[in-house]
């Protein structure tokens, strides 16, 4: 069963209500159960449905192997505890499943405890609408345009097109900081080479919140700093609800090789050369990593071959270690150096990922990628508002860098590092 257009609608059988009459009939909906995944970014297959009991499954789509990601919505059970079981293993996350009761505005952790195995259980208010259900707290276009009229008329804070993707949907590039003459330095930030990957365009967010603040490291931005940043490098699978990691026949994160397949990637490597100008000092891939695991509860990055970029890494690591004020964690110990774990050339086979390709633009002195952990990082819970706050972070550490990167150039050490 397909998700596009799904719209599934059960009547409920009298032995069910009946046997849920002590549970408090009056409170319980008796209109028709619907389950259905037709909102930007929503991702389901209903097998179907027992009683109280929903069988589901992930839609994987064009990806390659098994991930993780869901996003469904369910209305006209108020009062009524559905239990929702995943085929085969859990994609169900550490802190278990979002859960939005305001249309996908906001969202909240249900908790581990209501987790079991590859199943969830929620008990419907009994004035319950519409709830939603996500693997993560999910970003959207919508939360995009949000965030921008929060920040209307702003002369340090612009948007463009950077290009159309093969549907015709627009793809954002936001300009922040000095756009009033030449920057001292450029500054590229990219988010959502991965469709799935949402907690981490919070934390993109929230570096573009402390670039327009009213603080001493917003100011001293605003001053020398012009932040390039696409929220949305693969709009199509964000605003469709697909995993991204893993598209066959290469997702957006494998394009920089040879010709792109993609619009977005396409218009990125031809924008960037001209619009940095030579004055491009640190590019920024933010990604999440695996469902869970050691590493994956780490907030850490992702260490690049070149001996030259991977010490300008551990720099900044060094910094964002000292200067983090945020809850959530982190220690440039976790950083995974290139080489270990899966973070090798058989990773990537043929294709070049984002910050390969960032590492051999002119001026560039770091080239990094991040991996936002979704739920938890470091044992502290990963939501939208503490995402924000690491955006919050980077932005610092970034002012930081940039500083010690002219203490380096007037010392006299001008040039790339080998890269």
């Amino acid at each position: 069963m397909s998700c596009v257009g799904l719209f599934i609608s059960v009547v409920l059988s009298a032995a069910s209500l009946l046997a849920g009459a002590e549970q408090g009939a009056a409170t319980r909906s008796t209109d028709p159960p619907t389950i259905d995944c037709a909102f930007p970014g929503g991702n389901i297959l209903v097998d179907r449905i027992d009683g109280d009991t929903v069988h589901l499954r992930q839609d994987l789509r064009d990806t390659e192997g098994w991930w993780f990601y869901w996003c469904f919505r369910v209305g006209g059970v108020a009062g009524r505890r559905m239990t929702f079981r995943f085929a085969g293993r859990s994609p169900i996350g550490l802190t278990g499943p979002a859960v939005s009761v305001d249309g996908g505005t906001s969202w909240s952790w249900l908790g581990s405890g209501a987790v079991d195995g590859p199943s969830f259980t929620y008990p419907f208010p009994a004035d319950a609408g519409e709830v939603r259900f996500c693997f993560a707290m999910p970003y959207q276009e919508s939360d995009l345009r949000r965030f921008l009229l929060r920040h209307p008329e702003n002369p340090c804070l612009s948007v463009a097109t950077l290009c159309k993707t093969r549907k015709g949907r627009v793809v954002e590039r936001i300009h922040a900081g000095r756009l009033d003459g030449e920057p001292k330095y450029r500054v590229l930030l990219t988010c959502r080479h991965h469709a799935c990957e949402s907690m981490a365009s919070y934390a993109l967010e929230g570096v573009l919140e402390e670039v327009v603040a009213g603080t001493d490291d917003g100011s001293w931005l605003r001053r020398n700093v012009e932040v390039l940043a696409v929220p949305f490098m693969d709009k199509d699978g964000v605003e469709a609800g697909d995993q991204g990691k893993n598209r066959r026949p290469r997702d957006h994160n494998r394009d920089y090789a040879g010709e792109s397949l993609y619009p977005s990637v396409r218009a990125l490597r031809e924008l960037v050369p001209r619009w940095s100008q030579g004055r491009l000092r640190l590019a920024m891939d933010l990604h999440c990593p695996y469902i869970r695991g050691d590493q994956s509860e780490r907030l850490y990055q992702v260490g690049q071959k070149a001996p030259g970029v991977w010490a300008q890494q551990r720099a900044f690591g060094r910094i964002l270690e000292e200067t983090r004020v945020g809850p959530i964690p982190y220690r440039a110990e976790n950083d995974l150096p290139f080489g270990v774990s899966w973070n090798t050339e058989k990773n990537y086979g043929a294709g070049k990922c984002c910050g390969s390709w960032a590492r051999e633009l002119p001026g560039i002195r770091l080239a990094t990628v991040l991996e936002i952990p979704y739920a938890k990082a470091g044992g502290q819970t990963v939501t939208a508002e503490t995402a924000r706050a690491l955006g919050r972070d980077l932005a610092r550490a970034i002012r930081k860098h940039l500083e010690c990167l002219d203490q380096s150039r007037n010392g006299g050490d001008e040039g790339n590092h080998d890269r």
